[in-house]
């Protein structure tokens, strides 16, 4: 490919620089998720060259899952479900004087993972593609009951309290109608809740409205919003960045591979590389979790941002979106006359390739705005909680009610910003509660279709290899927890 052709064109390189630039501030803003923002771009593409309207796009994308994260460190608000894992860690960082090392760390573990997941897409795409195919209901739900399984490491207190947190998310998630029989459920005769709670309203009520009134309960006791954060900047050293290496290595791993596996997504690979990544960790370290730890922050950014290439995977060689995102982005394929499939890498193999090249530039476009910028953004911790919390409540009334263009969505972030005040309150962590909203439909639809598959024989799990070995690393992990657990009782 000659050097200015393709995702090397001038215009395309400016329109990912574009792209990279509109996707953070999209990510920033709470509500405006990466999904709407490509939603919003892809009838500008219209007319433009594929290697231009691919570059843009990615661009957004790339840009979009980064930049949830950085409110998610400063403000405690996810600016994109895919930033929910950022709450493990990066808040805490923040309320230390650290808020700089974090937003370094996070940039620099989200290069990472985009550009091994980049890596991955252009090397393997074909193989892992294939792979992935093999999976069916059994398969799909052996990897969300594993996904679940998670919950409990998320429970950095209480492991009871994280399970019933994780259960109260999965009975919210029965809400609506039934993927299998197609029934209504749970609905309380309220016509808004047939499709159920859509997930961005609930994650910014969830996370970002009980902190307002945790906030304001403080200032009314004079504390919390009188104090201000310590806003010396810092960023990360060489020793913990090289530290982190295999870390982020490993849940760029982890994050590809989920993202090749459809309808599983940013959140749930960062929860998992979260939780591996703890359970890697020496004794000493585990301790640090929860507390601020930079390790932490270091897996739940690179394996959100592996996500990107890998979700491409299934899109390009099969056609499958491998999350929301793609799916959107599968429109903008199309309207640009391609199908994709195997047949793309034989009919447009120029194609495959300049979107190759643009999903790298994508991510250098992204490091290099977000270290430059960094230090800036660290600032907004000075701002006067006074100014700060009244800004965050209009953006998630505003980010909550466009994703419907609807007032009962404003309703559903309300009503969860009183469950997350009251499970703040009582000591109940949250994200189990979200882990358990999106895990549960994978997991019920995909045990559902196999007892039909099977004859509601459940040993189909334990005939199939994938499922069987993923149901067997499960059973380990469910293990070592009560094991952990019960020596943490004996040594009291």
């Amino acid at each position: 490919m000659d050097f200015f052709t393709g995702a090397f064109q001038p215009e395309a390189i400016l329109a990912n620089f574009i792209g990279v630039g509109l996707g953070i501030i999209f990510g920033i803003l709470p509500g405006l998720t990466s999904t709407m923002a490509i939603a919003l771009i892809i009838p500008l593409t219209f007319g433009m060259s594929p290697d231009i309207a691919f570059s843009a796009l990615l661009g957004v994308y790339v840009g979009s899952i980064y930049a949830g994260s950085i409110t998610a460190i400063l403000i405690s608000t996810p600016g994109t479900p895919a930033a929910a894992a950022t709450l493990l860690e990066g808040p805490k960082l923040a309320s230390r004087g650290h808020a700089g090392k974090a937003l370094s760390m996070t940039t620099v573990a989200s290069f990472v993972g985009g550009i091994f997941s980049c890596v991955m897409l252009a090397i393997l795409a074909p193989r892992l593609a294939s792979f992935a195919l093999s999976f069916g209901p059994p398969e799909y739900f052996a990897l969300g009951f594993f996904g679940l399984s998670v919950v409990a490491g998320l429970s950095s207190g209480s492991v009871l309290k994280g399970l019933i947190s994780g259960l109260v998310g999965m009975f919210v998630a029965t809400i609506g109608i039934d993927p299998v029989s197609g029934t209504i459920r749970n609905t309380m005769d309220i016509p808004e809740l047939i499709s159920g709670f859509n997930i961005t309203p609930a994650l910014v009520g969830l996370f970002a409205i009980s902190q307002v009134a945790l906030k304001l309960e403080d200032q009314i006791n004079d504390s919390g919003l009188t104090q201000k954060i310590k806003s010396t900047f810092d960023r990360i050293s060489i020793k913990e960045l090289l530290g982190n290496i295999p870390n982020m290595v490993r849940s760029s791993a982890i994050g590809t591979f989920v993202g090749i596996i459809p309808a599983t997504g940013s959140g749930t690979a960062s929860y998992i590389a979260y939780n591996e990544c703890k359970r890697f960790s020496s004794k000493e370290q585990k301790s640090k979790f929860g507390t601020g730890h930079i390790d932490g922050l270091a897996a739940t950014e690179s394996a959100n941002n592996a996500v990107t290439g890998g979700a491409l995977i299934p899109l390009l060689t099969l056609g499958i979106p491998g999350d929301v995102v793609t799916a959107v982005l599968l429109g903008g394929i199309l309207l640009q006359g391609l199908t994709p499939g195997p047949l793309l890498f034989v009919q447009s193999p120029d194609v495959v390739e300049s979107i190759y090249w643009a999903l790298l530039l994508a991510n250098i476009f992204m490091l290099g705005i977000g270290l430059l910028a960094v230090k800036y953004i660290a600032k907004i911790v000075s701002v006067p909680s006074q100014i700060l919390m009244p800004i965050i409540v209009v953006l998630c009334v505003l980010g909550s009610y466009s994703v419907n263009n609807s007032e009962f969505d404003v309703f559903v972030m309300l009503l969860f910003g009183v469950l997350g005040y009251f499970m703040e309150k009582l000591k109940f962590p949250l994200p189990p509660l979200l882990l358990g909203f999106i895990l549960s439909p994978i997991v019920e639809e995909n045990f559902r279709k196999s007892m039909v598959m099977s004859m509601n024989d459940v040993t189909i799990f334990l005939e199939r290899p994938i499922s069987l070995a993923i149901l067997l690393v499960t059973f380990a992990v469910f293990m070592r927890i009560i094991w952990t657990a019960t020596t943490k009782k004996s040594n009291k």
